[in-house]
């Protein structure tokens, strides 16, 4: 399972950050960041992570989210508020699509207890997820929400191995995105491909005021594709030769 990364962003409640910690524990996690940590009461926290006690000694600790997810190759955001133009994925399909993604590590992103991920970080992520729960109480608990998605991890993962073991027949009747072999560009890097892009769709005239979410959509589309990191570095080197070449 070291191909999952749990983030929680501003965490207000030990008891809560406690409960991830031995949900995580449950489902052999153990990768997880926390962004803008709000208590520091890791006694409360300690008394509710049952035999996952030593996962609070290790969380990376961020000041951004940025940061938490630099080395991610995808940023998952969790968020039952609706978002214009952007689909949902549900757990199940968040759990199979990161198994698809290994080695590349994925990064589900879970917002503070009271008002979640706020709508520049659900920007921020490459795409977002939401459990579907009853109308008459739509709101989980953080620790039940990671809970979920890690039990969708480990069973997307077990389906993994079992098409694996089995014969060619089955595997080619189980469909499926294919797995790229080899490491994954991480956020990191596509971030700066990004980048580059934005500068020449700007100065080609493309981008006149603000972009909306142009430069993002057409990101979107290299991020679908799993490049490795030298093909990022390759797509990243191109843009920035035509960059050169464009007036100011």
């Amino acid at each position: 399972m070291d191909h999952l990364r749990v983030v929680l962003v501003r965490p207000r409640n030990p008891e809560n950050i406690g409960a991830v910690a031995r949900a995580m524990r449950n489902f052999d996690l153990h990768d997880w960041a926390i962004v803008q940590l709000g208590t520091h009461d890791f006694a409360t926290a300690r008394r509710v992570a049952v035999h996952a006690e030593d996962l609070l000694d290790r969380p990376r600790l961020c000041a951004t989210l940025d940061e938490a997810v630099a080395d991610c190759a995808w940023v998952v955001g969790t968020s039952g508020r609706a978002v214009r133009g952007t689909p949902r994925l549900r757990p199940e399909q968040v759990g199979r699509e990161a198994m698809a993604r290994r080695p590349g590590r994925t990064a589900v992103v879970f917002g503070e207890e009271r008002s979640g991920l706020t709508a520049a970080e659900l920007d921020r992520c490459h795409d977002l997820s939401a459990i579907p729960t009853g109308e008459a109480q739509p709101s989980l608990n953080l620790a039940q929400a990671v809970l979920l998605y890690a039990w969708e991890a480990r069973r997307a993962e077990q389906g993994a191995a079992d098409e694996a073991t089995a014969p060619d027949s089955a595997r080619d009747c189980a469909g499926g995105a294919p797995r790229r072999s080899g490491p994954l560009a991480t956020d990191a890097q596509l971030q700066a491909v990004e980048a580059v892009l934005r500068e020449v769709l700007r100065a080609g005239g493309f981008l006149v005021g603000g972009e909306r979410h142009a430069v993002r959509d057409l990101a979107d589309v290299l991020r679908r594709g799993r490049p490795s990191p030298r093909e990022a570095k390759l797509w990243e080197t191109a843009l920035r030769s035509v960059a050169r070449r464009l007036p100011r």
